[in-house]
């Protein structure tokens, strides 16, 4: 890791994202935020199993993480792009 760069193992890197966690993926992560140099056609959902098999306890909160790409929310199947700002957000549960 570069300072806050990270290369997930997709190989030919050539863009670059903003991924933002929030709540308990904040703690498990250690960070608020991180810029991940990622492939072209990177989708979200590739983006989540990724850092869930980095962070394995990601995967153990909960089958659903909730992603929004540029404060929009977003499906899995959404493809990154060169500047994205994605955030992770645990699903919310209340009464």
């Amino acid at each position: 890791m570069i300072h806050g760069l990270s290369r997930l193992a997709f190989g030919g890197w050539s863009l670059k994202v903003r991924v933002k966690f929030f709540a308990s993926y904040r703690e498990i992560v250690g960070q608020s935020d991180m810029v991940l140099e990622l492939k072209d056609g990177t989708t979200v959902q590739m983006l989540v199993d990724c850092l869930k098999n980095r962070y394995e306890r990601l995967g153990g909160l909960t089958d659903v993480i909730i992603a929004s790409v540029n404060k929009k929310y977003a499906r899995d199947d959404v493809v990154l792009n060169e500047g994205d700002e994605i955030a992770l957000l645990p699903p919310v549960s209340g009464g």
